[in-house]
């Protein structure tokens, strides 16, 4: 059987362009190097009593199972310049993790993908991911909202939109803590 010329260069340029279509995994590192440049990063593991996951819980209107938070804050010249979550959670049956980079203002500054185990074609573009920049926890934070759903990968969607949501919800509970002078739960 033979096929024509231009569909098989069609084929190679579609088979070379694929990995393009998806977004791209990076290291933890790299994502918080890239989202906060000359930035001095400050990790710390904050715990979340049962009444702030209650609360926090109900902000997102989804679960917040982990009273565990990796939280990670930027500063430069001394300054706090945003920070950044790591949210890990199951898309089907295998995890992924989701690092949510917020702007000083509680607003989404762009979310990198660090681990995703289900296969690769369920992974969102990059450009997918882009629109939660400038986001805040509104009820339009949602898929079919503000989100567009992406087709051959619902539930990587819906679980990144959930982590969105989770994410900031924790940042006002723990911003609302630390405004109240409570600094209880942290360590580095």
């Amino acid at each position: 059987m033979k096929f024509p010329a231009f569909r098989i260069v069609a084929l190679l340029v579609f088979l070379c362009m694929s990995p393009l279509l998806f977004a791209k995994i990076i290291s933890r590192e790299e994502a918080l190097k890239a989202a906060f440049p000359d930035a001095e990063i400050r990790q710390s593991m904050v715990f979340l009593t049962q009444e702030e996951r209650k609360e926090a819980s109900k902000l997102a209107g989804v679960p917040v199972e982990s009273a565990l938070v990796a939280r990670y804050d930027a500063f430069k010249d001394q300054k706090s310049i945003g920070r950044a979550y790591l949210d890990t959670h199951l898309v089907r049956t295998k995890k992924e993790s989701l690092l949510i980079i917020l702007n000083q203002d509680g607003k989404i500054r762009r979310i990198e993908i660090v681990a995703f185990l289900e296969p690769p074609e369920y992974i969102p573009s990059e450009k997918w991911y882009q629109q939660f920049e400038g986001k805040s926890l509104q009820p339009e934070l949602q898929l079919k909202k503000e989100i567009h759903p992406v087709t051959g990968a619902t539930l990587t969607a819906q679980a990144s939109t959930e982590a969105a949501r989770r994410i900031l919800a924790i940042d006002q509970i723990l911003l609302k803590r630390e405004s109240s002078g409570d600094q209880k739960n942290e360590s580095s």
